[in-house]
């Protein structure tokens, strides 16, 4: 084979494109036609001492590829290995194709125009000035890439915070890193983005990413080749379409099981099955909410569900008969969740593989098999733990097989995994949490950032140890309360912890620590244990979460469809706003709810800058004009939280768990000032039946000027029963009520 590109003249280029992709917009400037008709054999193209064929692939109208496959001996490209990270399963034809290291060619990508020369590959919307710029050394096959002049985010969960510029990032998972236990594990995702209207992914080398110069640079890992270079960028007007090309990418975000969304209660060392049970009864007496009960193994306390790590077998002293147990816990419309650690060391395959490959120790299909017996007596989801010594596609294939081999058992019925390890796609699988930080004001600070760009990372099902993991001096009511109220607005709303009974919503008014599982634990005093503010405070926010559920199963819908985050910083709604791409300690919790939390012990104030536009204060209903800070009073009771003009936020009764039945009237607040829309989605939160279009999107409208709300049914969309609104406009007098059938709606207020 001669080194030279292969042909593909205007026309063919053109049609099998569009056949392959209905969104690309592709044409080659007419002055290069000829050129792409020559045959180039100027020079072989030789990188890292490997002759090397530059590819550039038109995605989409948003999303170019950039390959560079070493050739082998019999003069064919190797090509790429195929990737789970990966979720598209075809791609468009090649644009052009590069062996020479001289060539140079100029072609057009939708409205922008590339330079490839061919180290260099330069994209322009505009000439001269270049949104992105990509270089190759020769030598040494580094990737040097343009950082432009604002803030960077993405790059997993983990690591220096909130703007990612200026430090180096090895893509290292795990605990195993000197900032964890304030920013918490890191889980490793190569895609940065940019507010200025680019992101890469880079798919191969898996390597370092340093943002310490002026320039990016992606160098492959020690002693792993730097070929194949597989990148893909990706240009759009704003972070909605950035994210959702990532998506396209690596995969949309999965549609978890409503219950997933209660609130979930973590344990660690059990006592006995009576104490088991009685906890789960607490929350049922006291009236606090809550759908979850996760049990730690043996191994980590002294006393968890099972004989110890890696183990599938009951401990007999508090699980002495499992079926009955959660069977009647089940009964209380709780759902038992289980710890699980020592994944094999090299996992790979699929929990479906059979014969010589399912028993392989090693293999997925041989690793879900441990978990079969415990999952059949009723258990709804796992907590995978641990894994640290898994390389990238190892972690990601281990996240997969939590969703796949539970659909064996379970076809229609939608997984739940909590994972502290992952990679780039684990959204397409499970949930993920920041691992083991401390019990510092310091560590709720950083894990908004944290939560923030991780979201900004592709993966928008996130959440913390409420309270923290490892107990400090600090770890007061206190702290408990803030953090409480900060995860009461994150995806995953969890409490963890050694000294696990302080992280019981009535468990600083008891006077006891629980058990004290580690000497490295550093106690608060004996008398923060005896703060009678603490439970109720956690009752009003596990109520307003439930409230929530139906604003937040949509912002959930809204992350399937389109990889929009549910925890967002300010800038995705105001990208245009310098103000809100600072904004580091606020967030917005779907597309309206701005939360502001409390970060400083004994705070009696908070700080809060609002985007432009018009905003009400939640609580007190207060409108107030945007485009400034302001200082918010604050007691113990009470965070901040903002909400847009124009939201029509739909609230549902108080409920004990997330299928409680209730009666089908909702509460539906208007907050006027702007003309607004919105969605509120439902299903029936277990199965996969929404994915054959059983469900339903109520669209809400607001226009500001007519004072006119209309309520209609999304087409495609089925009716549920009838539900019934009752409609209250802030500022306004009295209320409305709505009987909504399916049918359109208008009224006045």
């Amino acid at each position: 084979m001669s080194n030279e590109p292969a042909s593909i003249s205007r026309r063919q280029a053109v049609t099998l494109l569009g056949a392959a992709s209905a969104d690309l917009l592709l044409k080659r400037l007419p002055s290069q036609q000829q050129q792409v008709e020559q045959r180039i054999d100027r020079g072989a193209l030789v990188v890292a001492d490997r002759q090397a064929e530059l590819r550039i692939t038109a995605v989409t109208a948003h999303t170019l590829r950039i390959s560079l496959l070493p050739v082998a001996a019999n003069g064919e490209a190797e090509p790429l290995p195929e990737s789970i990270v990966l979720a598209r399963a075809e791609w468009p034809v090649p644009l052009a194709a590069f062996r020479s290291m001289y060539a140079a060619q100029t072609l057009r990508w939708a409205n922008r125009t590339i330079e490839i020369s061919p180290l260099r590959v330069k994209v322009m919307i505009s000439q001269p000035v270049a949104v992105q710029q990509i270089e190759i050394d020769p030598a040494s096959g580094a990737l040097r890439f343009m950082t432009g002049s604002g803030p960077l985010f993405g790059l997993g969960e983990g690591g220096p915070q909130f703007d990612r510029r200026g430090a180096a990032y090895p893509m290292k998972h795990g605990e195993g890193v000197r900032d964890m236990r304030v920013d918490g594990a890191r889980m490793p995702v190569p895609w940065l983005i940019s507010p200025e209207g680019w992101g890469l992914f880079f798919h191969l080398p898996r390597g370092t990413i340093d943002l310490t110069k002026q320039d990016g640079i992606l160098e492959a890992r020690p002693g792993e080749a730097p070929l194949p270079l597989d990148v893909f960028l990706v240009v759009a007007d704003g972070p909605t379409e950035l994210l959702r090309e990532y998506a396209r990418l690596t995969g949309f975000p999965h549609m978890p099981p409503l219950w997933a969304l209660g609130y979930q209660q973590s344990h660690r060392t059990l006592a006995s099955r009576d104490e088991v049970l009685g906890e789960a009864e607490t929350f049922r007496t006291k009236k606090l909410p809550c759908d979850v009960m996760i049990y730690l193994g043996t191994g980590f306390c002294p006393s968890g569900w099972n004989l110890g790590h890696g183990s599938y077998d009951f401990n007999p002293r508090v699980f002495p008969d499992p079926a009955a147990m959660i069977s009647q816990m089940r009964r209380e419309h709780f759902r038992v969740v289980l710890h699980e650690d020592k994944p094999a060391r090299s996992l790979h395959g699929r929990a479906s593989d059979q014969g010589a490959a399912a028993s392989d120790p090693e293999d997925a299909a041989n690793y879900w098999q441990k978990h079969v017996q415990v999952f059949d007596l009723g258990v709804d989801g796992w907590w995978a733990d641990e894994g640290d010594w898994l390389d990238d596609l190892s972690c990601l294939t281990r996240n997969r097989m939590y969703w796949e081999g539970a659909q064996l058992a379970r076809p229609n019925v939608r997984p739940y995994t909590l994972n502290r390890n992952g990679y780039a796609g684990i959204q397409r699988y499970g949930w993920l949490w920041s691992g083991d930080i401390t019990s510092t004001w310091r560590t709720l600070r950083e894990q908004i950032v944290v939560g923030l760009n991780t979201g900004l990372s592709g993966m928008p099902y996130w959440g913390t140890d409420t309270g923290g993991f490892a107990t400090t001096p600090e770890l007061t009511g206190e702290l408990y309360v803030r953090w409480f109220q900060f995860s009461a607005f994150c995806p995953i709303f969890r409490s963890h912890g050694r000294t696990w009974k302080l992280r019981l919503p009535w468990g600083w008014n008891t006077g006891s620590y629980g058990p004290i599982e580690s000497p490295a634990d550093s106690l608060p005093p004996l008398e923060a244990l005896h703060d009678a503010r603490v439970e109720p405070i956690c009752r009003r926010y596990l109520d307003l979460r439930y409230r929530l559920l139906p604003y937040l199963y949509t912002a959930v819908r809204e992350a399937h469809d389109t990889g929009t985050p549910i925890m967002r910083p300010l800038w995705m709604e105001s990208p245009r706003d310098p103000r809100s791409l600072a904004q580091s300690d606020e967030f917005l919790c779907g597309p309206a709810l701005l939360i502001a939390p409390v970060v400083e012990p004994g705070a009696r104030s908070r700080a809060v800058y609002l985007p432009r536009g018009t905003w009400y204060d939640y609580w007190t209903e207060e409108r107030i004009e945007g485009g400034r800070e302001l200082d918010r009073a604050v007691d113990l009771e009470t965070i901040p939280i903002y909400i847009k003009a124009g939201t029509m936020l739909p609230l549902g009764p108080v409920k004990q768990f997330t299928t409680e039945e209730s009666a089908r009237t909702e509460t539906l607040i208007l907050f006027p000032g702007a003309d607004g829309s919105a969605e509120i989605y439902e299903d029936d939160g277990v199965t996969f039946d929404f994915r054959r279009g059983a469900f339903s999107r109520t669209r809400l409208m607001w226009e500001e000027r007519s004072r006119r709300l209309s309520l209609s049914l999304v087409s495609g969309s089925r009716q549920y029963p009838a539900r019934r609104f009752e409609v209250r406009a802030v500022g306004s007098a009295g209320t409305h009520t709505i009987q909504f059938d399916g049918r359109p709606v208008t009224v006045a207020l």
